[in-house]
């Protein structure tokens, strides 16, 4: 965000009044929308947001291990969608095997 707050501080200025759309038309609680934040923050990999979250959510009333069943779900259900999709790209693992397949056919 900092390449983007030089060079285009326009569009930093549009996020700033969509997250003030967010808590304005928020129909959940606190705790709730710092959990589904959590969870998209570990998926996405962000260290900041996931101890940004993990602190939101605890000044929320969240519990320590409310958050640890967020990470396991979300664990769990990575795990099972990476699962899913590799199964239907190796479908076809027997053509892969006999050279039938390339990685990069059109």
């Amino acid at each position: 965000m900092r390449l983007l707050a030089e060079f285009f501080p326009e569009f930093i200025a549009q996020l700033d009044e969509i997250d003030a759309l967010y808590d304005e038309k928020r129909s959940i609680d606190e705790k709730t929308y710092q959990f589904i934040c959590f969870a998209l923050s570990i998926k996405a990999r962000s260290k900041p947001c996931v101890i940004k979250h993990f602190q939101g959510a605890l000044e929320a009333g969240a519990s320590a291990r409310e958050l640890a069943y967020i990470l396991a779900l979300v664990m769990r259900e990575a795990a099972g969608a990476d699962d899913c999709w590799t199964h239907d790209v190796l479908g076809d693992w027997k053509e892969i095997l006999a050279g039938k397949t390339r990685c990069c056919e059109p």
